[in-house]
């Protein structure tokens, strides 16, 4: 997600609930009304976080991402002492053009709108150099496809906006529990499963629907429960003006009862309605 560099996200159907966990108001203590952090974080003092990572697990790209966000490198060239993080003596990830790259991409990385379990911060996109990378690791090839910077910039507005459009479907099921979570839930973390097909998608599959040409599972802290959520994407035709062209089924899996009460309620007011 977005998150990674992987697939996008949008609903196929949205429960229709009255509560807005985005209008409704949280108690002071919740991270959502803590100040943003300001300035180019890269030259800012940290503390020693090895052990809290060590307890909050998060892919590698958004590790110390947010010494990155909209602190980019200035170019391949000037990868020098002040690029380097003094806590690993490493550089930034996925960050160095590639060999016969050709031309060059942004490393500027957006922040998204999602909160990051058990931080005060928020989840970060990967740039269009990292997609770049990632897109390199999965076998593809620039020169077998005829490709200029605009495209990249597109697909990186595709990626993080179906990935918004996700969590907003999340949250529309996690309003029903905005009375037990009212400082609303995070994201934990998340994998791609495209070679997985839910029992939902191939139940449509086999009433004549196409497959998904993707899919995610996402796991929610909904303050202190672990909630896994699927999601599928469908091909929606033409990009629109949004960047949207995915079809988003987004729901709780049926790992409790919560879950399964959740999606027969669901089901009834889209049923009744």
């Amino acid at each position: 997600m977005g998150l990674s560099a992987s697939s996008p996200s949008i609903a196929l159907h949205s429960p229709n609930i009255s509560v807005n966990p985005q209008t409704a108001s949280a108690p002071s203590e919740c991270p959502m009304h803590q100040e943003k952090m300001e300035g180019c974080p890269m030259h800012m003092k940290f503390p020693d976080q090895g052990a809290e990572n060590q307890n909050n697990t998060v892919p590698a790209h958004q590790d110390k991402a947010y010494e990155y966000v909209a602190c980019p490198m200035k170019s391949s060239t000037s990868l020098i002492k002040d690029d380097i993080d003094p806590r690993n003596m490493m550089p930034p990830p996925n960050q160095m053009p590639s060999q016969d790259q050709p031309f060059p991409l942004s490393t500027v990385r957006e922040e998204s709108s999602i909160p990051r379990a058990q931080s005060e911060q928020k989840w970060v996109y990967p740039s269009e150099q990292m997609f770049w990378n990632a897109m390199l690791r999965k076998g593809w090839r620039w020169k077998d496809d005829d490709i200029n910077p605009n495209d990249m910039s597109n697909i990186i507005k595709i990626h993080n906006q179906n990935n918004e459009q996700a969590w907003k479907e999340i949250l529309k099921w996690e309003a029903l529990h905005a009375i037990e979570c009212p400082c609303g839930p995070s994201l934990m973390r998340f994998g791609g499963k495209a070679k997985e097909y839910s029992p939902r998608a191939r139940i449509r599959s086999w009433m004549g629907y196409e497959l998904p040409f993707d899919r995610h599972d996402w796991i929610v802290d909904r303050c202190g429960k672990e909630v896994r959520y699927v999601i599928d994407y469908y091909d929606g035709g033409e990009v629109d003006k949004n960047y949207q062209f995915t079809i988003l089924d987004v729901r709780p899996a049926f790992d409790s009862f919560s879950a399964v009460w959740d999606r027969m309620k669901v089901a009834w007011w889209r049923w009744t309605s």
